[in-house]
C-alpha cells in the first residue's frame, strides 16, 4: 500500500484513475450507452498517460543521461502511439490521421501556449536558448513538408498516382525515421551541451524520488496494458459517440483524442514553465510535436502494412495539411526571439481555438 501511495503521489491527476474500473464496468454493463463509455475511457487515459510518463522519466534517470534521453525520446508519446495503433487495427485511418494532426498542433499551440501563459503570470519575461528552439522548429518544418508532398501527390486524382501513394509514403516514412534517429544523435550526443540551457535567477528544480527499477518496469508494463484496454474501449465507441454528438471524425481526432493523449504532457509543461525552466517546457511541447511527425506517423505507416486492413499513407486532407503548416509557422514566429510573456501564450492559445472552431464547423 505504501508503494502504491508513493507511485500515485508523483503521478499527475492520479485521482482520475478511478475512471479506469468505471469505464471498464460501464463498457460491459451499458453497451447501449456508447457516449458515456467513450467519455469515461477518455478520462481514464489521461492519468494513465501521465503515470506512464512519470515511470519513463524514473527509468531514464536510472539509466543515465544518454540512454535515459533516448528512452524519454522514444516513449514520450507512447499513449498517442497506442491509441493510434488500436484505431489502425480497427481500420479507422481517418481518425488516426486526425489524431496525429491534433497531437502536432495541440502541442505546438495549446500546450506551449498554456505553458507560456502560466509561466508569464509568474515571471514578467522568460527567456530560453534559441538554438535549441530553431533546431526543433526546423525539424518540425521538415516534417510538415514531408506531409505536404505526399498529400499533393495523392491529390492529383489519377488512379496511377493513388496506387503509388502507398509506396511513396513508405519511402518518405523511411527517410523521416532516419532523420529522427540522426536528430537523437544530434540532440543527445554530439551537441547535447547546446540544449541544456543556462541556470537563471528564479529557476527551481523539480522535486521527486527515485524508484527501484523493478517497480518502474512493473508500473510501465501494467499501465501500458491498461492504456491498450482503455484505447480498445475508446476506439470501439468513438463512431457512436461522434454520431450522438453530431461531430465529425475529423473533429474527434484533431481535438478530443489528441487532447486526451496530450493531457499529461500539458500539465508537465505548465509545471516546469512555472518553475522558469523554459527549455524543458519548450522541449516537451515542440519536441512532442516533432516526435509525432518524425517518428510516430512514419512508424504507423510501416506498421499498417502488417496490422491494418489497408495501408496508412502520409496523404492527409487539405485541412489537416493546412493546420500543421499554419501551426508550425505561427509557433516559429512567436518564439524565434528566445523570449516569452503571458501574452505570447494567449496568442498561441487563440490560434488553437480558431483552428478547433474551424474543424468543428466542418460537417460530419
Amino acid at each position: 500500500m505504501k508503494t502504491v501511495r508513493r507511485v500515485l503521489a508523483e503521478a499527475p491527476l492520479s485521482w482520475l484513475l478511478l475512471a479506469v474500473p468505471v469505464a471498464a464496468g460501464m463498457h460491459h454493463a451499458r453497451p447501449d450507452a456508447p457516449l458515456l463509455v467513450f467519455v469515461l475511457a477518455c478520462v481514464a487515459i489521461v492519468p494513465l498517460a501521465g503515470l506512464l510518463g512519470v515511470a519513463t522519466e524514473k527509468l531514464a534517470a536510472r539509466l543515465g543521461e544518454g540512454i535515459g534521453g533516448l528512452l524519454n525520446a522514444t516513449l514520450g508519446n507512447a499513449a498517442e502511439l497506442i491509441i493510434a495503433l488500436v484505431a489502425l487495427r480497427a481500420g479507422m485511418l481517418d481518425v488516426v490521421k486526425a489524431s496525429l494532426t491534433g497531437s502536432i498542433i495541440g502541442n505546438l499551440l495549446l500546450v506551449l501556449g498554456v505553458a507560456f501563459l502560466a509561466g508569464g503570470l509568474r515571471y514578467k519575461i522568460q527567456s530560453f536558448a534559441t538554438i535549441g528552439v530553431r533546431t526543433q522548429i526546423g525539424m518540425m518544418a521538415l516534417a510538415a513538408i514531408a506531409i505536404l508532398v505526399p498529400s499533393v501527390f495523392a491529390a492529383t486524382g489519377s488512379s496511377e498516382m493513388a496506387s503509388r501513394s502507398v509506396a511513396f509514403s513508405v519511402v518518405v516514412s523511411a527517410v523521416l525515421l532516419v532523420v529522427y534517429v540522426l536528430s537523437l544523435l544530434f540532440l543527445l550526443r554530439t551537441h547535447a551541451d547546446l540544449f541544456r540551457g543556462e541556470e537563471r535567477a528564479g529557476d527551481e528544480e523539480p522535486h521527486g524520488t527515485t524508484w527501484p527499477v523493478s517497480l518502474t518496469v512493473g508500473v510501465m508494463a501494467a499501465v501500458t496494458l491498461l492504456i491498450v484496454w482503455m484505447s480498445e474501449i475508446l476506439v470501439g465507441t468513438v463512431e457512436h459517440a461522434s454520431a450522438a454528438l453530431g461531430l465529425s471524425n475529423l473533429f474527434v481526432g484533431v481535438v478530443v483524442v489528441a487532447v486526451v493523449g496530450n493531457a499529461a504532457e500539458h500539465s508537465t509543461a505548465v509545471l516546469v514553465a512555472m518553475r522558469n525552466r523554459m527549455e524543458m517546457a519548450i522541449g516537451i511541447a515542440i519536441g512532442s510535436s516533432t516526435q509525432i511527425a518524425l517518428f510516430v506517423a512514419p512508424l504507423l505507416v510501416l506498421l499498417s502494412l502488417v496490422v491494418a486492413p489497408e495501408p496508412l499513407t502520409l496523404a492527409f486532407s487539405g485541412v489537416e495539411v493546412f493546420l500543421v503548416l499554419a501551426a508550425t509557422f505561427v509557433a516559429s514566429i512567436l518564439i524565434v526571439d528566445g523570449k516569452s510573456t503571458w501574452f505570447t501564450g494567449v496568442q498561441l492559445i487563440a490560434v488553437y481555438v480558431v483552428m478547433a472552431i474551424t474543424v468543428f464547423a466542418i460537417p460530419a
